[in-house]
């Protein structure tokens, strides 16, 4: 099955741009950065607050560390996700990364531009073949 999203392209000072999509997690609109050098997806630790429990981000023990987002490496945290809506792809309980990412949304207040919950990166990416159509502005995943 194929499943489109709206990519929202975003200019980024003169001549960059980013891309954008609308997601849901756990019933509530939610912002993603289409990011196709991050290997996996994050969301910021801050903003998943509003979505899940404070008491639901873990610790991750096993001593990982994350890197890129423009920054050096930082320990990271995980939630379960118990729905997270791409368009109309669904998907239960997804292990989630969460990192400090106040940074990136300093960076897009002062360029006016929204703000972000989280970025979609190279596990959902390959999970479900992900095709970006930047001609009609859309992303394709697909699922069996």
């Amino acid at each position: 099955m194929i499943h489109k999203i709206p990519i929202e392209i975003i200019p980024i000072e003169e001549e960059g741009f980013h891309l954008m999509i609308n997601a849901v997690i756990n019933g509530q609109k939610a912002n993603l950065l289409i990011d196709t050098g991050a290997s996996r997806s994050v969301f910021d630790i801050e903003k998943i607050k509003k979505y899940i429990g404070e008491d639901q981000i873990l610790f991750e023990k096993n001593e990982k560390l994350s890197t890129g987002l423009g920054t050096n490496t930082m320990e990271s945290q995980s939630v379960i996700i118990d729905e997270l809506k791409l368009g109309d792809l669904i998907i239960h309980n997804y292990q989630a990364v969460v990192l400090e990412m106040s940074h990136i949304n300093q960076s897009y207040a002062k360029l006016n531009l929204p703000g972000i919950d989280g970025v979609m990166g190279g596990d959902l990416f390959y999970q479900y073949k992900v095709v970006i159509d930047y001609k009609r502005k859309s992303l394709k995943l697909y699922s069996l």
